[in-house]
């Protein structure tokens, strides 16, 4: 180890004066004290740590056992760590008991710790790779790319796209299937707001309230359908009032990859069953694909529409993937119905912007998507360990479930408790969502 090495670790790894539990693995100790070096202050926002190596000597353990340590702080969000500027400590808010007004449910405006649904780690935007991907596109884009173009998306996304849906959602689509548009609820807007698809729809029990309102102002009557531990209950659509009757439902909205809220896939009896039900209704099937990349604990499982492209609509967006902020969505089209779909966008002010369309091109066509895609998978499975991990140590009483995929946890409390539990979280500075937010009315 070359001198000034060693003498940084000197410096900076005595200092630390970490002290390690006498039990336990090396790596869980390593981990502990700092983590309580940061909870306690003693390692101010921003204070570089030493190499892992450094680290590692000075505290007489194995170099992986320092580094595997700093790599599951940086996933927990404890440190940051980024090519030329070494491990640091993150910049984080203590929290403090305090109220914390909310302005929207599952959104905690000035809270110290955000725990809402569904929110994708923005700080793990991949800035340098989307500038690349950006440049990139807009230097090989043909000049046609920035004239008026078609409401369908370009077709260098929509190729991009049917590879990427075919390979990792086994989806069955030609890019003259695919309609690029602003993300799910936009999705909902052209084909309800814009006369593609009429009411009642069949829904599940549980949905977000934006996507309620977004089918209220399109006057969609909605019919939930039952759930169990088998997904909803689409074996309902051939009996339940409403969705049997000549003039009932002719389509049914799903989560089947990752049921929202409560967790867990679609059983494969209910898929037949929701499709077999499109078929003979002349219906569609409505699959949100919303976080269908995120499995942790096996292979994800694929979309519904793959069983038969003619009688559902897929739709997809980056919203989770990449971030909220990039709205791009697509949705995946049975062949009748695209021609409808393009004459309900109609005017140039309700397409997405061609600079991001070739960008996500160029970023899925490069590799650089699927990449990204891994390393959040392993941070969100790591996040993901760590509050089951807690509750366990913390909570043993608290039952976790829907945690095999997306980003998001169901807490099974005593009855009773939920709104008391909520507003108790907002006191001390903590944003939670409780399930009643996304019960059909």
């Amino acid at each position: 180890m070359p001198d000034s090495q060693v003498n940084f670790a000197r410096e900076a790894g005595s200092d630390l004066h970490l002290e390690l539990s006498s039990t336990g693995p090396r790596r869980a100790a390593v981990a502990a004290a700092l983590r309580e070096a940061v909870r306690s202050g003693r390692l101010a926002q921003g204070t570089r740590l030493p190499p892992y190596r450094s680290l590692a000597v000075d505290l007489g353990v194995a170099r992986n056992t320092v580094a595997d340590a700093y790599a599951e702080l940086v996933a927990e969000g404890w440190l940051t760590a980024r090519q030329g500027s070494g491990t640091r400590v993150a910049e984080r808010v203590v929290a403090k008991p305090r109220r914390v007004p909310r302005k929207a449910p599952g959104r905690g405006d000035g809270a110290a710790h955000d725990l809402g649904q569904g929110q994708p780690d923005a700080t793990s935007f991949p800035r340098a790779a989307w500038a690349v991907a950006v440049r990139r596109a807009v230097t090989a884009a043909p000049h046609d790319a920035f004239a008026p173009g078609s409401p369908q998306g370009r077709p260098e996304l929509r190729r991009a796209l049917a590879e990427y849906l075919a390979r990792t959602r086994g989806v069955s689509a030609s890019p003259d299937q695919i309609v690029v548009c602003a993300g799910f609820a936009h999705g909902l807007r052209l084909l309800f707001g814009g006369g593609v698809l009429s009411g009642p729809l069949a829904v599940e029990p549980y949905s977000l309230p934006f996507h309620r309102g977004v089918l209220a102002g399109a006057g969609v009557r909605t019919i939930p359908l039952g759930l169990d531990e088998r997904g909803a209950r689409t074996d309902e659509l051939a009996s339940r009032p409403g969705t049997s009757s000549r003039r009932g439902a002719r389509a049914v909205l799903l989560t089947p990859a990752h049921q929202f809220p409560t967790g867990g896939p679609l059983h494969p009896t209910r898929r037949a069953a929701a499709v077999d039900w499109a078929r003979g209704r002349g219906g569609v099937v409505l699959e949100d694909d919303y976080d269908g990349e995120f499995r942790y604990d096996r292979e994800p499982v694929g979309a519904v529409q793959g069983l038969d492209p003619d009688h559902v609509v897929y739709i997809g967006s980056v919203s989770k993937s990449l971030s909220p902020a990039i709205r791009l969505g697509w949705m995946v089209l049975p062949p009748h119905l695209v021609d409808l779909v393009l004459a309900a966008k109609g005017l140039r002010e309700a397409w997405t912007g061609v600079t991001d369309q070739l960008a996500l091109a160029e970023f899925i066509a490069s590799g650089h998507y699927d990449k990204h895609i891994r390393r959040m998978r392993q941070r969100y499975r790591a996040r993901r360990n760590q509050l089951v991990a807690t509750l366990a140590e913390r909570a043993p009483h608290i039952a976790v479930t829907g945690i095999a995929a997306g980003l998001h946890a169901v807490l099974r409390l005593p009855p009773g408790t939920e709104a008391s539990t909520v507003k108790a979280a907002t006191w001390m500075g903590v944003a939670l969502d409780g399930l009643a937010t996304f019960r059909h009315p």
